[in-house]
């Protein structure tokens, strides 16, 4: 287990708290509007109501998106929506750390929360550096004298080494939040020691992210074995000699994911028993499923599923694992016709005695989907930072947090 200290490690009351979290959300192109809640209650109803609660004086650092793209906001919205979720007044400022940030946070009565504007909307923050560099800048040079103590509960954004989220912790008690804690609570029962045997479900179209993530997982005895779905299947069967056809070829070289099969090709001779890959897949025939066996192809239409035979044998497989992680869809999911396959395994993870860890937008979406997000032992809102984890790199976020315990007392 990391070791980094949490909020049962500190007093808060009465105390100026600077928590980082992950706001960034869902947001419709045309209305600019947060389309999904999710991040925020996820933090709203653990940490930060926590601190409200426990008399802190809560200063929010978040961002949402990045400069130039569509999805840059400013963090109003977010902070109504924070308050109505906790029906408590949540006061927005529309300032990083001028003048009337400042005020803001010396006016701060305990229990009371106010959501600096995006962070993002400061041109320091994006760059990386580490936590001595980073407590150099701006940001933490005139937040960091008006605090007491620094929370980082943005697992999902610790894989970056930006100033909101290392600075701080080079000048300040630093403590995990109740998102960040949980996220490698889980991840680390799933990779540090995982219960065996030990199933990775590697699917949807990230095939780069499966190949390090396998590489990683079977190189370290992590995983007993790993199965493949979706575009990362299609790949992982070319890899193995099987000629897909024209069109799903053509498909993987698009994607430029061609390069990628060297890699795979190396890896499944290493772990000839451990990787396991489809035995029949699901074509496109004119908008209708139709079932082949792997050793009928190639075939001129798209590949869209995995097949129920396949299917049955992953479930067979993730039913005597005591371990399992999923990250990524077996097929087309969001077509009827093609979510065969992604519905069969989920529901056999669902079903397992295991502990099960879930993880990406896609894996979480079929999870709701199919009403088996409660049955899944924990599910990971975290993208790239999980993505990295995963892989066995260190995440810039978490180390500043176990560096400060080695160099700040709370």
């Amino acid at each position: 287990m990391a070791k980094y200290l949490t909020l049962d490690d500190v007093q808060v009351k009465n105390r100026v708290v600077l928590v980082r979290v992950d706001f960034n959300s869902e947001i419709d192109q045309e209305t600019k509007k947060v389309t999904s809640d999710v991040r925020i209650r996820a933090h709203a109803e653990t940490t930060i109501k926590e601190l409200a609660e426990k008399g802190a004086k809560v200063v929010i650092l978040a961002h949402q998106g990045r400069k130039g793209d569509p999805d840059f906001t400013p963090l109003k919205q977010h902070a109504e929506i924070l308050g109505k979720i906790l029906k408590c007044p949540v006061k927005y400022v529309d300032d990083v750390f001028g003048d009337k940030a400042k005020n803001a946070i010396k006016d701060l009565k305990a229990g009371e929360i106010i959501v600096l504007e995006n962070v993002r909307s400061w041109d320091g923050e994006t760059k990386s550096g580490t936590p001595e560099q980073q407590a150099k800048t701006e940001l933490v040079q005139n937040l960091a004298p008006l605090a007491d103590l620094f929370v980082n509960d943005a697992f999902a954004a610790a894989h970056r080494g930006h100033v909101s989220m290392v600075g701080f912790t080079a000048v300040l008690p630093s403590v995990a939040g109740r998102i960040m804690e949980r996220e490698l609570k889980s991840l680390s029962k799933a990779l540090e020691q995982p219960e065996k045997p030990c199933v990775y479900v590697m699917g949807g179209a990230k095939a780069d992210d499966s190949l390090e993530i396998s590489k990683y997982v079977l190189g370290n005895g992590i995983a007993d074995y790993v199965v493949v779905g979706g575009v990362t299947a299609q790949l992982f069967l070319a890899a193995k000699g099987v000629d897909l056809g024209k069109e799903n070829m053509a498909f993987l070289e698009k994607k430029d994911l061609t390069g990628l099969i060297p890699g795979i090709q190396a890896l499944m001779k290493q772990y000839p028993q451990r990787v396991v890959v489809p035995v029949d897949v699901a074509i496109d025939v004119n908008g209708k499923r139709k079932e082949i066996p792997v050793s009928k192809l190639p075939s001129e239409h798209s590949i869209f599923d995995i097949g129920a035979k396949t299917a049955e044998n992953y479930a067979k497989l993730i039913a005597k694992a005591k371990s399992i992680v999923v990250s990524g869809p077996m097929g087309v999911y969001e077509n009827k016709e093609f979510n065969y396959g992604t519905r069969k395994v989920f529901e056999a993870i669902a079903d397992s005695k295991g502990f099960s860890l879930a993880g990406g937008g896609n894996t979480i979406a079929a999870l709701q989907e199919y009403g088996l997000s409660k049955k899944i032992g924990y599910i990971s809102t975290a993208g790239g930072a999980l993505i990295e984890f995963l892989m066995g790199k260190k995440l810039p976020g978490v180390v500043a947090l176990e560096n400060a315990v080695k160099t700040k007392k709370i």
